[in-house]
């Protein structure tokens, strides 16, 4: 099916094109992630061990590349990509489609929200034998603006860049997000000092603490929180 498209293009390959011509849907709602037999659905560690045997398969030609598309889009990429590897008979050619991804905590108004944010926003991982065909299948997924490199030639990544930026997902502690700052205003929702008001004094994202100086007998005392028991003033 690959060489029945590619012989209906020009003799020479067509220039990137702008992100404007892109056919791709306006919805802000990605596409959710399917969890057949796709690598995608390997843990960080995995997926790590399986990269670094690939890089020292030395005839086998493959490498990691990087492709940009829209931010907020990755998902739906990654879906329409892999679809494509499928129906167009690509896996003996694309192997690996990954989205770098790193838990994050939320602590907003009193309450913890767990997320997954992506790394590097705009960006994919694809894992392939690049040839004329691969290129193709990539390079025309909707979605798709480019794949990362000079010109159109796409420059592969090296066997410690991937090692680093999939490391990255294997975060021991989630990151944690807070809505209130040093120096800011907050409202005491629970405890001992529950409806006080004070200033932020001190933020231990590590244990997820804050410390506030609140007004108690006429001084000022810093008292330690739980980030579940504060919201801004």
């Amino acid at each position: 099916m690959v060489k029945e498209e590619l012989n209906e293009l020009e003799e020479n390959q067509p220039q990137e094109e702008s992100a404007e011509s892109l056919p791709i849907e306006t919805d802000s709602t990605d596409t959710p992630e399917t969890k057949d037999d796709s690598t995608s659905s390997l843990s960080a560690e995995e997926i790590i061990a399986a990269a670094q045997k690939k890089f020292s398969e030395e005839d086998d030609g493959r490498a990691w590349y990087v492709i940009h598309c829209y931010s907020g889009y990755e998902n739906k990429v990654r879906y329409n990509l892999e679809q494509r590897i499928e129906t167009m008979g690509m896996k003996d050619m694309i192997f690996d489609v990954v989205i770098t991804t790193q838990e994050e905590v939320e602590v907003k108004d009193g309450k913890r929200r767990s997320i997954e944010r992506h790394v590097f926003p705009g960006y994919v991982l694809v894992n392939l034998i690049l040839t004329e065909e691969s290129w193709y299948v990539v390079r025309n997924t909707p979605g798709v603006t480019g794949f990362v490199g000079m010109g159109n030639d796409p420059t592969p990544l090296r066997t410690e860049e991937v090692t680093q930026i999939l490391k990255r997902m294997e975060a021991e502690a989630p990151h944690i997000k807070v809505s209130f700052k040093m120096g800011e205003r907050v409202h005491i929702i629970n405890g001992p000092f529950n409806d006080f008001r004070g200033t932020v004094s001190e933020i231990d994202v590590e244990h997820a603490k804050v410390t506030v100086m609140v007004n108690f007998f006429g001084r000022e005392t810093p008292v330690e929180l739980d980030f579940l028991q504060v919201e801004r003033s």
